[in-house]
């Protein structure tokens, strides 16, 4: 059941010079994911800096979104935390305003058991009638979600898609083999798009996508369809921005890389920072041959 395309992208957030949202580039930004290719927004993800905003700020961030889109693409809030009480909270505040389903993250930092990330999971659930997305991150949460929690969980009726960033291509099969026909798996790595694809799994959740989404729109179409040797060829040329985009900090190297398209300044929120003058150098050196 493909609620939500093949190709998602998981939004950065643009801010002024002075660290404030700058709405302006935010409307320019949605619009250019829309024209390249990008089926579904995800609002307020990792790669959205979403530590960093307040919930205020993110239920504005998804009610820009849905009215920017304007039905062209579909709109998913990150609703995650490590705490279950609030996480609950804030997925019902973020169901009213109209989005078209919630990711949730694996709980960060308090490091649960799989038992407690199936009970949070749960209690997220069912604070929704929307679709949920479970995500998968642990090199970021420091907790992994084992196939068998993500099996397990995917029997929950408005559990319906996974995004899959452990890079484990192992685990990701034995999800992708064991879920339910109507839940799809994601890869949440850019650079594991192909290979999810060939072990069965049904698109990517991209940060690239903000630099060459047409580019992997041709990718996954071209293995859809059989011609292999095509889609291979193109995960080779562009694993460059796959890996350049995650340089440093992200999203610091992609918003750099934007910056010099002129859709957003390169301003991140402490704690991050931007690039040196070095690592802008690393970025031009793939930016110009490949993507301006």
């Amino acid at each position: 059941m493909m609620l939500f395309g093949r190709l998602l992208t998981a939004m950065c957030t643009p801010f002024t010079p002075d660290g404030e949202i700058d709405w302006e580039a935010q409307a320019s930004l949605i619009d250019h994911l829309i024209q390249t290719g990008t089926e579904t927004i995800v609002v307020s993800g990792t790669t959205a800096e979403s530590p960093t905003l307040t919930k205020e700020e993110k239920l504005a961030l998804f009610s820009f979104a849905i009215k920017q889109a304007a039905g062209r693409a579909k709109v998913i809030a990150g609703v995650g935390s490590n705490n279950t009480a609030e996480t609950v909270q804030f997925t019902r505040l973020a169901s009213e305003t109209g989005v078209d389903g919630v990711m949730v993250v694996t709980p960060y930092y308090n490091k649960p058991s799989q038992e407690g990330i199936y009970q949070h999971s749960v209690a997220v659930a069912n604070a929704t009638t929307l679709p949920v997305m479970l995500y998968n991150v642990p090199g970021r949460t420091g907790t992994n979600m084992t196939a068998d929690t993500m099996v397990r969980l995917a029997q929950i009726e408005n559990v319906v898609a996974i995004k899959e960033a452990s890079g484990n291509i192992s685990q990701i099969t034995k999800v992708i083999a064991s879920v339910p026909d109507d839940v799809v798996v994601y890869s949440g790595d850019d650079s594991m798009t192909l290979p999810v694809l060939a072990a069965g799994g049904d698109g990517i959740v991209s940060v690239a996508s903000h630099l060459v989404g047409l580019e992997m729109k041709e990718m996954i179409d071209s293995y859809l369809i059989g011609d292999v040797q095509k889609a291979a060829k193109l995960h080779q040329k562009y694993q460059a921005v796959f890996e350049g985009i995650f340089l440093t900090s992200s999203p610091s190297p992609l918003k750099y890389a934007l910056s010099k398209k002129g859709l957003v300044n390169p301003t991140v929120r402490l704690p991050l920072v931007e690039m040196t003058d070095k690592e802008k150098q690393q970025v031009d050196n793939w930016f110009y041959e490949l993507v301006q």
